[in-house]
């Protein structure tokens, strides 16, 4: 699968996130990427997302 780039809008909306305690999970969603992309860069853009805990059943 082709990665593609992230826009200057998206590195904004995602330093947003991280700053509203947005979980790793819903900033995926709302940014149209995968988990481990937004891990990806946000381990490259300093920030820091908290993952949901799994939920038990």
């Amino acid at each position: 699968m082709a990665r593609r780039p992230w826009s200057f809008k998206e590195d904004r909306r995602l330093i947003e996130l991280a700053k509203s305690s947005t979980s790793l999970e819903q900033a995926a969603k709302a940014l149209g990427r995968s988990p481990d992309a937004i891990k990806r860069m946000a381990l490259r853009l300093g920030l820091s997302l908290k993952s949901k805990p799994a939920k038990k059943s």
